[in-house]
């Protein structure tokens, strides 16, 4: 009798280092590899994410014979229709660790189907960094230390063969979601080629390189990351001790704290790590809020990022603190705002790392440093886009102005500067404010 084992793939669209996969083709004769879109998270999803997604399933399915099925709709329906098709004996799959994950999976097995777990889409599992009296971490610096001590697994090859049952037709429920190309190619093969072009080129540069959205500094791996097209580990183990190296390897500790944030705290998804935060007065996201997104607030390195966001479905990460702390310190908007909007747009949408990642620089996360830590958005693009080269490539109306110039064009005589907005903001006076309205809640200390 032919045994039969569904392996589900869900953030982890790759063969090699995949320990879920071998554990399903250990205990079968024949896999059936299943993908299950979620059609309300598709619906919120902006068109480069959604191509993004369609163009790795493709490239997995290559790597299956186009063999593997792809429906749309509730999992546990989809689940125990292949299981009673198939006479499946087991369901394989790896952890899932964020909220939507974790409910999705507990429905699956209050329905009946056993999920049999192996290993996750991190080095560390969430929850098992602990500190000496069993609590989680709150700090990242204690937590990258014991992280780094607890060490991981060696990368696991890809399976030699892989038998895989036939799917038909009306398995092959594809999304036609190609109405855009992404910045970067999607894909197992795609994610090993940047990783080693990235190895080669950029790694022994990437502290300081990182932080020049001009210049080609970062391994733009966080789209890989974040569907599972190559594991951290597959990372981790090529790395050395090198400032650049050592710097790398806390930008995927980073990723695996916020993971781990998340997972001892997971209101924390759309709500505040420090509560207090939440009494803090904001202002409703009107008209500067839509200026903020479509890249017209008057502030040129504000806007680059915007405009490379909605251009491309990614940003880079400096552009990143920069552009949240604009909107959480000058226009006075909650962070949850800028937080659906990255959502909605980024190829590399990791809930975890956008939540905590907003929070920290709102200044109500995980950070020691608290909400008085204030971006200048001009001071900003001069140090970190000095020649005006970002500016320039997503503001092409700037683009004859001077370094110079480039920076602060609301001082040049308008003929210069022609249709591009004038500031809606003053930074100065809106830093003021931002720093009164954390005066009023802050917490009133026993004898003061």
């Amino acid at each position: 009798m032919t045994r039969r084992s569904i392996f589900w793939f869900r953030r982890d669209l790759r063969l090699a280092d995949n320990p879920a996969l071998l554990a399903a083709i250990a205990e079968s004769d024949e896999i059936i590899p299943v993908f299950i879109l979620d059609d309300g998270i598709a619906e919120r999803a902006g068109e480069f994410r959604r191509a993004y997604l369609a163009s790795s399933l493709r490239e997995l399915d290559a790597s299956l014979d186009q063999r593997l099925h792809v429906y749309s709709g509730d999992a546990v329906s989809v689940l125990k229709s292949l299981m009673k098709r198939y006479g499946a004996t087991s369901l394989h799959v790896a952890a899932d660790f964020a909220p939507y994950g974790v409910a999705r999976d507990r429905r699956v097995e209050e329905s009946g189907i056993e999920l049999t777990r192996t290993g996750s889409n991190y080095a560390v599992s969430p929850g098992r960094v602990r500190k000496s009296d069993d609590s989680p971490y709150r700090v990242f610096t204690p937590f990258f230390r014991a992280w780094v001590n607890h060490s991981w697994r060696a990368p696991v090859l890809a399976p030699a063969q892989i038998h895989t049952v036939t799917a038909q037709k009306s398995d092959r429920n594809f999304p036609k979601w190609e109405s855009v190309r992404p910045l970067q190619s999607a894909g197992e093969a795609a994610a090993l080629s940047r990783w080693g072009t990235f190895q080669e080129s950029g790694l022994e540069s990437y502290d300081q390189g990182r932080n020049y959205p001009a210049r080609q500094g970062t391994s733009r791996l966080s789209p890989h990351l974040r569907w599972g097209e190559i594991h951290p580990r597959t990372l981790l183990a090529n790395l050395g001790n090198s400032e650049a190296e050592q710097t790398f390897r806390k930008e995927i500790a980073w990723r695996e704290f916020y993971a781990d944030v998340l997972h001892h705290n997971p209101h924390t998804s759309r709500d505040y790590y420090t509560p207090r935060f939440a009494t803090m007065a904001y202002d409703p996201p009107g008209e500067n809020f839509a200026a903020w997104c479509e890249g017209r607030t008057g502030f040129p390195f504000v806007d680059a990022a915007m405009r490379q966001l909605l251009r491309e479905g990614w940003m880079h990460n400096r552009a990143r603190m920069v552009v949240a702390s604009f909107l959480v310190k000058d226009l006075h908007i909650e962070w949850q705002h800028g937080a659906n909007f990255f959502m909605k747009y980024l190829i590399d949408n990791d809930v975890a790392s956008n939540s905590h990642g907003w929070q920290w620089t709102a200044g109500c996360g995980t950070d020691a440093s608290p909400y008085f830590r204030i971006f200048n958005p001009i001071e900003q693009g001069k140090r970190f886009d000095p020649q005006g080269d970002y500016i320039r490539d997503y503001i092409p109306e700037l683009s004859h102005l001077s370094s110079v110039q480039i920076h602060e064009p609301w001082l040049l005589d308008e003929a210069l500067v022609g249709k591009y907005p004038r500031p809606i903001i003053n930074h100065a006076t809106e830093r003021v404010e931002a720093l009164a309205r954390l005066a009023a809640i802050k917490e009133v200390r026993p004898g003061s």
